[in-house]
């Protein structure tokens, strides 16, 4: 039997729901070059062209003069009428769970090991859980086919590539496998996500801010000891869920994880082909983009669009969730201080149990801290 539900929360400040459009008028002699989507449908990108466009003033205001002599020649054809434009979509990310799917994204044995039951029958138990399928988003915009679609199958890829890989652990979610044509089908999670708990329960005691941060460190190592980031971690894609009476922290949303072992391009070049490395020498080093994960817990070097090791922008983005942790809130920076790794002054302001070890995580990406598994705090001296 499957639930299906959807864990993911857009943010409560975040930009209004996208409206497509067709068409969009220019500005005076400004008008709209070329629009760049992501997956998600309120993220995208306007780049204006500043070429003059439209006549101006002076030739508007000259005479237009009429040459036509009735009857001395036949009369000028009608102007055409401009055909549909022809859309060549990119690859579908449907095609991914198209039957039948790879045998590289079949659940591991006895994945269901770790989990409750929800109800038992004389045969059979029954478990709940996600199924998580490709949207895709198409947006006409001068007369051009615009798509996420390339964005999609890098998100899709990037996830099944984390919970194909990695071990099984309890700080992430268990992968059940795919239906074909469908999605990839994943432990359900019930509850809210950090940012829920930390509204509701602020401020945390000693005690609970040592094991979130114990868990959350052990999801994080887990993770690149098997080669690969993140790419995303926030208040937003952390998860809390109630366990055996425990509270278990699921690191979700792993679309914008990058390999340890690849070449790293800026959002802003041009896409990369995510079905390429499928063709290619797996030996040789792919080539990837790092997209900005949710501020302000992206690292300044992915916003500058220089960024060179994945493992070490998740440290900053940790150390961001632990200074939200220690002062019960969200809180923000200005992106434009942030590009320049600068933070306000009073941010780590409260922060008396992770101040020293938040300050290393926001340095610098080259004097940043690394994430060890051996700075798991001792719980019964909290």
């Amino acid at each position: 039997m499957l639930h299906t539900a959807d864990h993911r929360q857009p943010l409560s400040t975040g930009p209004a729901p996208f409206t497509p459009m067709r068409s969009p008028p220019s500005v005076g002699s400004v008008a709209v070059k070329s629009i760049s989507l992501t997956s998600k449908k309120n993220w995208w990108m306007v780049e204006l062209d500043d070429e003059e466009n439209t006549l101006n003033a002076t030739q508007l205001a000259e005479p237009v003069l009429n040459n036509y002599v009735p009857h001395s020649q036949p009369p000028p054809p009608p102007p055409a009428i401009p055909s549909s434009p022809t859309y060549h979509a990119p690859r579908n990310p449907s095609t991914i769970f198209s039957f039948p799917t790879p045998a590289i994204y079949s659940a591991p044995p006895n994945a269901t090991a770790s989990l409750k039951p929800f109800a038992l029958g004389s045969a059979s138990e029954l478990f709940k859980c996600i199924v998580k399928k490709p949207e895709i988003v198409q947006l006409e915009i001068n007369d051009e086919m615009q798509s996420n679609a390339l964005d999609v199958t890098a998100q899709f890829l990037a996830e099944l590539r984390v919970y194909t890989r990695v071990a099984p652990h309890r700080n992430i979610p268990a992968f059940l496998g795919c239906l074909d044509g469908v999605g990839m089908v994943l432990e359900f999670l019930e509850g809210g996500t950090l940012f829920d708990y930390l509204k509701q329960y602020a401020p945390l005691p000693r005690i609970r801010l040592c094991d979130f941060h114990n868990q959350l460190l052990d999801a994080l190592t887990h993770l690149h000891a098997h080669g690969l980031s993140h790419g995303d971690l926030s208040l937003l894609n952390v998860q809390v869920m109630e366990r055996f009476g425990e509270l278990t922290l699921k690191m979700i949303d792993f679309g914008r994880s990058v390999s340890a072992s690849s070449v790293l391009a800026p959002p802003d070049g041009d896409p990369v082909d995510p079905w390429v490395h499928l063709n290619t020498d797996p030996t040789e080093p792919r080539k990837e983009q790092i997209f900005p994960g949710t501020r302000p817990f992206s690292a300044p070097e992915i916003l500058r669009g220089e960024c060179h090791d994945a493992q070490l922008a998740d440290a900053y983005s940790f150390g961001m969730v632990l200074v939200c942790l220690e002062r019960g809130q969200l809180v923000d920076v200005k992106p434009w201080n942030q590009r320049k790794d600068l933070y306000p002054e009073d941010l780590l302001d409260g922060c008396t149990l992770f101040g020293g070890r938040i300050r290393e995580y926001l340095r610098r990406g080259d004097e940043r801290r690394r994430l060890l598994r051996d700075d798991t705090i001792d719980i019964t001296s909290a």
